[in-house]
């Protein structure tokens, strides 16, 4: 299981508006290259946000959908890798004085990634996890403003 933790130099509220706007997913998560909402209210849980992933000349898009939504401290999502599979991607958002600390618990669910998931798995994991929560700090301490949202 690949689990990290980042101290973001805001409040949790400030981190929870990032979470909480789908169109910004694609500032933070790792791999992706735009993001928009789907179906229903997101972060609602059933709610949906199709992103997209582009290396190269190839381009995919898939979906993310919320599991659980507890605001302002859990936001558990699934997100679909197509024929990998898909992954649960949990993170715990702590108060930590006047900062927060966000914990970010990521793991293969179903399909070929849950089968073969391993510790080497686990070891590009929390590389991905170093820069998905680096980027999520930048996108907390921007503010409100993004670019990239198109998929």
């Amino acid at each position: 299981m690949a689990v990290r933790h980042h101290l973001i130099h805001a409040s949790p509220d400030a981190v929870w508006a990032v979470l909480a706007d789908g169109s910004r997913y694609c500032e933070w998560v790792v791999g992706t290259s735009g993001s928009r909402p789907m179906d229903g209210d997101w972060p609602q849980v059933g709610s949906e946000i199709e992103y997209t992933v582009t290396l190269g000349p190839w381009t995919a898009s898939n979906r993310t959908v919320v599991r659980r939504h507890e605001p302002p401290h859990h936001l558990e999502l699934e997100a679909d890798s197509g024929w990998l599979g898909t992954a649960r991607i949990a993170l715990e958002i702590r108060p930590w004085g006047e900062e927060t600390l966000v914990i970010l618990d990521e793991h293969p669910l179903r399909g070929p990634g849950g089968r073969l998931h391993n510790t080497a798995v686990d070891a590009v994991a929390q590389v991905r996890h170093r820069t998905m929560l680096a980027r999520l700090a930048q996108a907390v301490e921007r503010g409100p403003k993004h670019t990239r949202t198109a998929v």
